[in-house]
């Protein structure tokens, strides 16, 4: 099931993602207990984190991972964790065992080899959401077009070659994104609106944007009107 929804503002979008969060938490948390989230870095934690912080959601029984992680330390002004502390994570009461860093200090492969096992331990593999911003070449988490990580067939794995500095990151695969409950993409500008356009019209797209929903189980775009403009009648 996709689903899309167009903003007239990251306000708006923001609101929705509170209302989705809320709503998504509450489901989980009574099927089985505790709710797990994957964040996403970028223009999109920026812009929604903050408000999300302010969620009434069940704070305690939030796990919360993240989707991709560049391989720095976690104070580092690159870091995807460094950027989810300032705008959410200090801001909730989350219990710090449900935080779920990928560890970007370590070596690439040693990272994703723990992630995996946290993953799997914790959440069985299995998310109950992921949010994924998109880059204007339409890549997610730090899954890049054309690269080889497009067909791991790990939970978590790293790559050394990325197109974008750092190189060297830790990221979700798309196993996993096809595996997690829901995938919300988070998009808003106009430089990324001819992917966006891609990922949602075109079936055959090898974009991995694209690629995540064609597996997702449940899919929403939360666009702005920038983003959205090229899939207007």
């Amino acid at each position: 099931m996709e689903r899309r929804h167009v903003f007239g503002s990251t306000d708006a979008i923001a609101g929705e993602l509170v209302h989705l969060t809320v709503e998504a938490a509450a489901a989980a948390i009574a099927s089985r207990g505790c709710f797990s989230m994957a964040l996403t870095g970028g223009s999109a934690a920026e812009q929604c984190y903050p408000v999300l912080a302010q969620a009434r959601l069940p704070w305690e029984r939030v796990h919360v991972f993240f989707g991709d992680e560049r391989c720095v330390p976690p104070d580092h002004a690159d870091s995807n964790f460094a950027l989810a502390s300032r705008t959410l994570l200090s801001r909730v009461p989350l219990l710090p065992a449900n935080v779920h860093r990928m560890r970007g200090e370590l070596a690439p492969a040693a990272a994703a080899a723990e992630y995996e096992a946290t993953l799997r331990e914790v959440a069985g593999g299995e998310l109950d959401v992921v949010h994924l911003g998109m880059g204007p070449d339409g890549h997610v988490c730090s899954l890049f077009p054309g690269h080889a990580l497009l067909s791991s067939d790990r939970l978590v794995d790293s790559l050394v070659d990325a197109p974008k500095s750092p190189p060297s990151r830790v990221t979700l695969t798309m196993r996993t994104l096809a595996q997690a409950r829901a995938l919300w993409f988070v998009v808003t500008g106009a430089a990324k609106a001819e992917a966006v356009r891609a990922a949602v019209l075109e079936r055959e797209s090898p974009l991995p944007a694209a690629r995540a929903a064609r597996v997702g189980r449940e899919v929403r775009w939360l666009l702005d009107a920038a983003a959205a403009a090229y899939l207007k009648a």
